[in-house]
Order: C-alpha cells, then sequence, then structure tokens
C-alpha cells in the first residue's frame, strides 16, 4: 500500500468553463464538487474518479472511458456521453436531464435512486444496466455490519465515505457490490485489515475491491 505523507485529502477539484481537455488522463481522480459547464473531454480516461456532489453540465464526454467511476448526486444536465463505455460504474442520485447516451455501452452499471426517464438514447432495460428506484433494503449479518463500522474508525475509510449513504448509514449499494466479489466471511476478515492498513486518501469503492484482492493473493481465503 501507498504510504501517504499526510491524512489531508488530495484536492483534485477542476473548475472549467468552455475548455477542451480532448485524450486527458482523470482517472483515480476525486473530482468531488468540481464545477465544469460546456467543457469537452472527448477521448480522456475516468477510470476509477469519483464525480461525487460534481456539477458537469453541458459537457462533452465523447468516446470517454469509465471503469469503475462514481457518479454520486452528480449534476450531468445536458451532458452528452456518445460511444462513451462504462463499465462497473454507479450512479446513484444523479441528474440525468437531457443527458445524451447514444451509442453507449454498459457493463454492470448500477443507476440507483436516480430519474433516467429524462435521458435521451437510453434503454433502462438493456443489458449491463441494474436499476433500482430507491436504494435496496440493507440485509446483512450482524457480524459483517461491525465489521463495516470498526473499518469507519480508519479516517481514510471514514473520509472516503464510499461505505455511506448522505445519511451516514451503510450504503446498500456499496454493500450489494462488495458481496457480489467476495464472500460475507472475506468482508468481514478484510474489513478487520483494512481498518489497520488503509493509509492513503482514495475516492472509489474500486480500490477497497483491490486492496481486499490483494489481500486473498497473500492468503486470505
Amino acid at each position: 500500500m501507498t504510504t501517504a505523507t499526510t491524512s489531508k485529502k488530495a484536492n483534485d477539484r477542476i473548475n472549467y468553463s468552455n475548455r477542451k481537455k480532448i485524450n486527458a488522463d482523470f482517472s483515480n481522480k476525486d473530482l468531488k464538487r468540481s464545477n465544469c459547464f460546456s467543457s469537452d473531454f472527448s477521448g480522456s480516461n475516468f477510470s476509477h474518479a469519483s464525480f461525487k456532489g460534481a456539477q458537469f453540465k453541458h459537457c462533452n464526454f465523447f468516446e470517454c472511458d469509465f471503469v469503475s467511476s462514481e457518479f454520486i448526486a452528480t449534476n450531468l444536465r445536458n451532458s452528452k456521453f456518445v460511444n462513451a463505455k462504462f463499465k462497473d460504474v454507479i450512479f446513484d442520485s444523479a441528474n440525468l436531464e437531457g443527458v445524451n447516451f447514444e451509442n453507449a455501452s454498459f457493463d454492470n452499471v448500477v443507476f440507483a435512486n436516480t430519474d433516467t426517464s429524462q435521458a435521451i438514447n437510453f434503454d433502462a432495460s438493456a443489458t449491463g444496466i441494474r436499476l433500482f428506484e430507491a436504494l435496496p433494503e440493507l440485509n446483512i449479518s450482524e457480524r459483517l455490519e461491525r465489521s463495516v463500522k470498526a473499518s469507519k474508525k480508519n479516517e481514510f475509510i471514514k473520509s472516503a465515505g464510499v461505505l455511506d449513504t448522505k445519511t451516514g448509514t451503510i450504503n446498500p449499494i456499496s454493500i450489494m457490490i462488495l458481496l457480489e466479489n467476495f464472500s460475507e466471511e472475506v468482508l468481514i476478515t478484510a474489513f478487520s485489515r483494512l481498518k489497520k492498513d488503509v493509509d492513503t486518501n482514495f475516492a472509489t469503492l474500486s480500490y477497497l475491491i483491490e486492496e481486499i484482492k490483494a489481500y486473498q493473493i497473500d492468503g486470505l481465503r
């Protein structure tokens, strides 16, 4: 794991208006609360990027890549995702009014508490899309719940907020995704280790998934 020199949250926030950032690399960026208007990001890589609470209105994401990216409470009004590729992406409480998904591809993409009816060229029944009108009910064992809550005593896990809803409760979408990748027993053991081991800032759930996979390689079963 990468050792952080400070616990201060890295600031990757961008504020662009009528800018062109073609074929740029925004992978692993924490774009929380960024404010971009009418900017062109064509061909850019946003894999493992967090758009939590960001405003990206009237922007162009033509042929952009989104792998394990998160759009949490993101305002994407009137933006274009033509030919964009989405894989293992989460849209939660996002504004998709006027958003154009023409020829976009979706592979294991979750839309939760997000109105997709005002999006353009979007088929909610398409393969690769899972739609939840509201956050599903959390249904896990007491042991796993205690393990998740204990892990948030780690300042970096708590700051990332990837395990929480906006009210501070455990996020059922995050747990659902984790349980699709690992058994409950693996998660209980892993969260105990993550509480001690995580020592760097991160912004998406994919970071924890990769750390747990690394534990498995080291012998965690």
